[in-house]
């Protein structure tokens, strides 16, 4: 047990919210084996991480660049190209693509409408 005021779960937390870069967490994803570090980029969710300023600001960039190079291939070039896709940023949910209604869902709206109960 730490002496003083401090605990083990105050420690755990210290280290859990250190910077990405620090030493610390370096020395630990770097003592992980190939297997985890796998695992992890299977499992990675970035929109749950911590990423510092410069990291949003290299994500800002990247989107920005994005933009200017779908703008500029659509604006020289026959075909269609899709929109890039943003870089996932702590905190934002991951965008959902819209599926179309069912039938019953159709009819059920149609009712609600003309107003008729459910």
């Amino acid at each position: 047990m730490l002496s003083g005021r401090r605990t083990w779960s105050w420690l755990r937390v210290l280290i859990q919210h250190l910077p990405p870069e620090s030493n610390t967490m370096t020395a630990l994803r770097n003592a992980l084996t190939a297997e985890e570090l796998a695992e992890q980029a299977n499992r990675g969710e970035p929109e749950r991480g911590r990423w510092s300023q410069s990291e949003q600001l290299i994500a800002l960039l990247a989107d920005r660049l994005g933009a200017l190079h779908h703008a500029y291939v659509s604006t020289h070039s026959q075909r269609k190209q899709k929109a890039p896709e943003p870089i996932r940023r702590p905190g934002a949910k991951t965008a959902r693509s819209k599926q179309a209604p069912t039938q019953e869902q159709n009819e059920t709206l149609f009712r609600l409408i003309n107003g008729g109960a459910v």
